[in-house]
């Protein structure tokens, strides 16, 4: 019983828990926003190399 109580009183692990979930939200949020920003950045990368391209 001694263990029970103790394993419910202990906190030593939660704020690295905490962290662990911070880490996953945002990942999930990354992994989400870049097909959304992915062709976006293309677009202007494509701009830019279309208006650097000198013709002969």
């Amino acid at each position: 019983m001694e263990i029970m109580r103790r394993l419910v009183q202990e906190e030593e692990g939660q704020g690295l828990v905490e962290y662990a979930l911070i880490i996953a939200l945002i990942s999930i949020a990354a992994i989400v926003a870049m097909p959304l920003l992915g062709t976006k950045i293309s677009n202007v990368f494509e701009g830019i190399k279309d208006k650097l391209i000198v013709p002969a």
